[in-house]
């Protein structure tokens, strides 16, 4: 019998993990103590196992959500890793992991720390720390192409922007006190990059950045830059992506577009576009989504979605993912969404001190989860339809919006090898 779909709801605030059987939303564990970080998000690997990094503990945490809905114990490995955890990647294999740091609670990056990990390492899981540069830093683990190339970590960087080449072997036997290394090649990238995605089919990586989203693909040891692919499409321009995602199933690479006003206290007035680009043909669109905060998307069997914060009402938007023919994506469904108390509102910056929305999927099935920030509710949604299904209540109130995951089993969701 095939395994029900998990939902994995993080209150990285109060310092909780529900696990939840879906769609009825029935309880099936809970992690206490263990805070999520909420930048960083969670990364699906190979084998139906999920990774995240506890924030609090200086913990990498690998769950088999599956082991839970059978009774067993869902924490399958933890391993000590550098925090503030601002991004964490993995090779195809789910095997070799990176964690980057970044701000946490301060005002500006402070830590130049990197940490990377073997998860199959001989007597258990194992971790090195070395120190990198101070910044935001994203990562990728693009694999070599024969059985004696190992994996590279890129880490990218910000002001100056480049993306770092690092061997992870090399890492990994790097000695004891968080040692200082050197890329052993450094690539250029515009100074702003925010977002990074990683496609394993083709060993290409992606950054985010004003001007467009930069590539590059592995060559041996080497990775070797390709022209830029810009934002501007179906007739729109403007805006900038603050996050990259592949969907592994129909092979698109997605990002919103954020455009308006650069003060943040006027976010109602900021536009918002779906981009998306077709990663084998090199078809490329835009898909208005309206004014307000959206902050991240997910990725369902047949649509993908999108939270949107508004003062005049929320709401989820939900897009077709057919390419067949002459068909583009297009929004086929906005659904209201309940309003919540310490909204953001105008005047004040959306993630300051309010309640948001997190929002999940899996390509492997047709739901999608949101969160109702410090109402400790998610609502279930039909993503064909656009239909509540379930609306479970969770014993802690999800404030800030807390983290989502839905995993469905065998979904593919590995396929796209970056925290979430």
């Amino acid at each position: 019998m095939t395994a029900s779909p998990v939902l994995l709801a993080a209150d990285h605030v109060a310092g909780a993990v529900h696990l939840l059987a879906l769609p009825e939303g029935r309880p099936l564990a809970h992690l206490t103590d263990r805070h999520v970080s909420e930048h960083a998000g969670f990364l699906a690997l190979p084998g139906d196992r999920v990774a995240f990094v506890d924030d609090r503990a200086g913990e990498l945490v690998v769950l088999a959500p599956f082991e839970a809905a059978r009774g067993g114990e869902p924490v399958v490995a933890t391993v000590p890793v550098a925090v503030p955890a601002e991004h964490l990647a993995a090779d195809p294999t789910g095997r070799h992991v990176v964690v980057t740091t970044g701000l946490g609670r301060a005002e500006e990056p402070w830590s130049d720390l990197l940490t990377a990990v073997d998860l199959a390492a001989a007597g258990g899981p194992h971790a090195v720390r070395v120190r990198t540069r101070v910044g935001e830093p994203g990562a990728t683990l693009p694999a070599g192409d024969g059985p004696t190339e190992g994996p590279l970590a890129v880490v990218r960087h910000r002001e100056p922007g480049s993306w770092d080449v690092h061997r992870h072997a090399d890492l990994l036997a790097a000695g004891p006190g968080c040692p200082v290394v050197e890329p052993y090649a450094r690539l250029p990238l515009p100074d702003d990059g925010h977002g990074d995605a990683h496609d394993p089919v083709t060993g290409r990586l992606f950054a985010a950045t004003g001007s467009g989203v930069h590539r590059a693909r592995r060559a041996g040891d080497r990775l070797v830059t390709e022209p830029p692919l810009p934002w501007a499409a179906d007739g729109r321009a403007g805006g900038r992506g603050h996050f990259l995602r592949i969907d592994p199933r129909r092979r698109l690479l997605w990002s919103c577009l954020r455009g308006g006003p650069a003060d943040p206290a006027d976010w109602p007035a900021w536009t918002n576009d779906a981009w998306w680009h077709h990663l084998d043909t090199g078809r490329t669109g835009r898909v208005e989504l309206g004014e307000g905060l959206v902050f991240r998307m997910a990725i369902a069997e047949r649509r993908v979605a999108f939270a949107r914060c508004h003062p005049d009402g929320d709401e989820l938007v939900l897009l077709t993912t057919d390419l067949s023919g002459t068909e583009r994506p297009r929004v086929t469904a906005r659904v209201p969404l309940p309003p919540m108390e310490g909204a953001p509102r105008p005047g004040g910056t959306p993630w300051d001190g309010v309640q948001r929305r997190a929002v999940a999927a899996s390509p492997g099935a047709p739901w999608v989860a949101v969160s109702r920030g410090g109402h400790g509710e998610v609502h279930l949604f039909d993503a064909d339809s656009g239909v509540e299904r379930a609306r479970p209540t969770l014993p802690t109130p999800l404030d800030e919006g807390g983290r989502l995951a839905l995993l469905a089993p065998g979904d593919g969701a590995h396929g796209d090898p970056a925290g979430r």
